[in-house]
């Protein structure tokens, strides 16, 4: 989705009017920020794209996370892609399911004497940030792969019954 049509669908849940009233900007700016940038001039570079080029100026995540934590979120960058053809699925889910198994020992570790320091907090959130940045990986892999291969693999069931040997 591109940043305008984001505006777009956020005024229609708004008011423009309030909006333009509240930043100090004319209704007429407001409206084209909501359309698409064009050499005819229709369209206004919108404080979203604003926002992108000062990040790809500056190089510097704490814009993002700002907003992300102004807006009750936590920004967390996704990885780059490295799927390659033939990328193994059930490897790559029982290690998900192994980081998401670390992170449910280390919430019980500190846990243990009924509350959690500042330090088991960070470390909890380290290991969340891993584990969704892992997780997002996968799925960038999966929509990116050959999901035929795991069609065609038909030694598939009795490497699913090696893996649960190994994991039992």
């Amino acid at each position: 989705m591109q940043s305008h049509e984001v505006l777009k669908k956020a005024f229609s849940q708004s008011s423009p009017k309030a909006i333009a009233s509240e930043l100090g900007v004319s209704l007429s700016l407001v409206y084209k920020w909501a359309q698409e940038q064009s050499e005819i001039g229709s369209g206004s570079r919108n404080p979203l794209d604003r926002v992108v080029k000062m990040h790809e100026m500056t190089e510097d995540n704490s814009l993002i996370e700002y907003l992300a934590e102004k807006c009750g979120g936590y920004f967390v960058r996704n990885p780059e892609s490295h799927c390659q053809k033939g990328f193994q699925y059930l490897p790559a889910t029982t290690e998900i399911v192994s980081q998401f198994s670390h992170l449910l020992a280390r919430i019980s570790h500190a846990a243990l004497d009924n509350s959690i320091t500042q330090d088991e907090a960070n470390e909890i959130r380290q290991v969340w940030d891993k584990l969704k940045g892992y997780a997002e990986g996968f799925v960038r892999c999966c929509e990116e792969g050959d999901f035929e291969q795991m069609d065609e693999d038909e030694d598939a069931p009795e490497k699913m019954e090696a893996v649960r040997k190994t994991l039992y």
